[in-house]
């Protein structure tokens, strides 16, 4: 048995014997989690979390402003109790001197540049929380211990590590042939399948346990709940959070999970797009309503320009009613509105919530022509625009509520964007797909989209064929929509275009 030190003073370290020189944790290790991942490594490979993101249980996590893919990782953690350098993975578990429970939390909105360091995407303060309380790590078997994770009450992970791809004790020994672990040293082993995207308001809880071991020693519930941060990371200083479908799948764990983008969510194949450019906004509303969705349009937005067809993926923007302290700071420098229009890719629409707002401009010309000169599909915002003119001329497609002279912080913050958003009375949310002619702005959800424009388009070839039928003069009655016997005489013509039915009694 390893002898227990003083507990720390601060807080934060109220699960553990001391604060810990160094926090290690395993990328991939158990079956489970590689398997969903795709991939199952040979050995297991490393990252080092600071100390200060260590939090004790009751601690909150904050989501930081602009971000959307903050995840929890339930996990099993190893507390050093002697010190271990190149120490044999026979007696490797003696130099463990505790075990508790801890949640690897991590967002993966800062994971661009990481490039698996994770030292921002998990470092920050409050990433680590660990405890409550330890588990002598003499007492147990190191092939029997047991992690499950709940979210508001909700078991959402439960994995036992008889399902390690490595047993925590290679773990020990070959970080002790790198480097010495030093006593209250920390080591992450990795977490099961289940791992998801948590949001403001949730409450995470993970424990550790023992289930066969004499008294069943258990860690406790480590309870963290998620609140949204008020700050926004400095452009100025470094790189800004950014999301992609890969990282939304990842973080979600499954394309399935609610709130996970569908797939085909980050791009619209050539085909696809081509078939949605010559379907009516029309057609598409009438499948989608046939599909159970009545609200997907964004309503009182109008094509600047007569005649233009919208059709890409949206990228979201979303702006906060305008209030001089927050547009002081938010509203300045490479902010949310000017990093949508820096960064729009190929194809996608930018798609601006504006809450109906029409008494200032929610962009000019200037951002019209970076949006055209990035490839983008067009612009819809729910409020107005300003310079209409000079936008009109850029060329691009662009949908808004009207017209105002004014800038943006007459009576709006730029806030945040791609994440989910309210514009035209629709929620829209990044990579949904979004057609727009003279009848309006539709948001179709991907995984639909190939479905809803087959049915359209047959819709529309039927609807044809019903139109020529009564430009020559044949009633609506029983034609629109068809009765059984102009629906005979339809399916024969599909068959035979040169077939032509008998007009006579069907003549008003």
């Amino acid at each position: 048995m390893h002898a227990l030190t003083t507990s720390p003073t601060d807080p934060r370290f109220a699960g553990l014997p001391d604060r810990p020189g160094k926090i290690v944790a395993v990328h991939l290790s158990y079956t489970s989690r590689a398997d969903q991942r795709g991939r199952r490594p040979a050995a297991p490979s490393y990252f080092l979390k600071p100390s200060s993101s260590v939090a004790a249980s009751g601690s909150d996590i904050e989501r930081p402003a602009g971000t959307e893919l903050l995840a929890f990782e339930g996990e099993i953690a190893l507390v050093i109790g002697t010190e271990a350098r190149r120490v044999q993975l026979q007696n490797a578990w003696s130099y463990v001197g505790w075990v508790t429970a801890a949640n690897d939390f991590g967002l993966y909105d800062l994971r661009a540049n990481d490039r698996g360091s994770n030292l921002r995407s998990k470092g920050g303060d409050g990433f680590t929380p660990i405890g409550p309380d330890l588990i002598d790590a003499s007492s147990v078997d190191p092939s029997s211990l047991r992690v499950r994770t709940w979210v508001n009450g909700g078991l959402v992970q439960e994995g036992t590590t008889s399902e390690l791809l490595f047993p925590l004790a290679q773990i020990v020994a070959d970080l002790s042939q790198h480097f010495t672990l030093e006593v209250g040293d920390v080591i992450l082993t990795g977490t099961p399948a289940g791992s998801s995207v948590v949001l403001p308001g949730d409450v995470v809880e993970v424990e550790v346990d023992a289930p066969y071991a004499i008294g069943s020693p258990r860690s406790g519930r480590l309870r963290t709940s998620v609140v949204a941060g008020a700050r926004h990371f400095d452009p100025a200083l470094g790189s800004l959070p950014e999301v992609d479908d890969i990282q939304r799948a990842e973080a979600w764990g499954t394309r399935e999970a609610p709130g996970a983008p569908a797939p085909g969510a980050s791009a619209l194949s050539p085909d696809l797009r081509a078939r949605l450019e010559r379907v009516p906004v029309a057609a598409l509303a009438q499948q989608l309503r046939r599909q159970g969705l009545n609200t997907v349009t964004i309503d009182g937005v109008r094509p600047m320009r007569r005649g233009d067809k919208l059709v890409g993926v949206a990228k979201t923007l979303r702006f906060v009613p305008g209030r001089e302290d927050l547009f002081a700071s938010h509203g300045g420098g490479f902010n949310a509105q000017k990093k949508a229009f820096d960064s729009v890719g190929q194809g996608e629409v930018i798609v601006i919530e504006a809450r109906g707002e029409t008494g200032s401009g929610t962009l000019g010309d200037i951002l019209a022509i970076r949006a055209h000169a990035r490839g983008a599909a067009g612009v819809v915002t729910d409020g107005g625009v300003r310079d209409y003119d000079a936008i009109a001329a850029v060329g691009i497609p662009v949908y808004a509520a009207g017209a105002h002279p004014a800038v943006l912080g007459r009576r709006h913050v730029p806030w945040e964007v791609d994440v989910t958003i309210a514009c035209g009375g629709t929620t829209v949310q990044p990579g949904d797909i979004v057609v727009g002619d003279s009848d309006g702005v539709i948001v179709i959800p991907p995984d639909l989209a190939v479905e809803v424009v087959e049915a359209a388009m047959r819709q529309e070839e039927q609807d044809a064929w019903v139109a020529e039928r009564i430009a020559q003069g044949h009633p609506i009655d029983g034609l629109f929509p068809m009765n059984a016997e102009w629906q005979a005489k339809y399916r024969a013509w599909q068959a035979d275009p040169t077939t032509a039915e008998e007009p006579g009694n069907a003549r008003g």
